[in-house]
């Protein structure tokens, strides 16, 4: 990982949430740009942290500049998420920059989410990930199990032991 660093998100960083989010909806092509998601009900609210309702997150930094994110949110039933299990659970998000991929960034943050979760109590994380994402091996990696079968969003959840 290299000079690569971990530390907590802020509720000020929406432009980081926002790049983290059109590039996660773009992985395999451009589908969407930054006005399309600031627009949309469904995928506005993945650019805001809110820790007054327990979300949190981190961000990798190389040299200070922000590489890679990992978020949790808790999103209400009435106005769920992709990834959406149960209220008491948070969704997560993670983007790690197409350079600095394959070297255990994401894993990184996806070991700081769980440390949070368990450090808040939460009983796990869940999250969605589109069908042939290669991002999948790693969720299932670290303990993520499928609990979907939504061909459009499956949802995985990684449950606190």
């Amino acid at each position: 990982m290299g000079s690569v660093s971990i530390r907590a998100l802020r509720p000020d960083e929406k432009d980081l949430l926002l790049r983290a989010t059109v590039e996660n909806l773009n992985w395999q092509t451009e589908r969407f740009t930054s006005k399309d998601i600031l627009a949309s009900p469904y995928a506005v609210y993945y650019t805001e942290l809110l820790p007054n309702r327990g979300d949190f997150g981190f961000v990798a930094l190389h040299e200070d500049d922000p590489v890679g994110v990992g978020w949790g949110l808790f999103l209400p039933a009435s106005n769920p998420g992709w990834g959406f299990v149960d209220r008491e659970i948070p969704e997560i998000s993670l983007w790690v920059s197409d350079s600095y991929r394959r070297q255990g960034i994401g894993r990184a943050l996806i070991h700081a989410l769980q440390h949070g979760a368990r450090m808040r109590d939460y009983p796990g994380l869940s999250l969605s990930v589109e069908p042939g994402n290669p991002a999948r091996q790693l969720y299932l990696d670290e303990g993520f199990v499928d609990v979907s079968e939504d061909a459009t969003h499956p949802v995985m959840l990684w449950r606190r032991a």
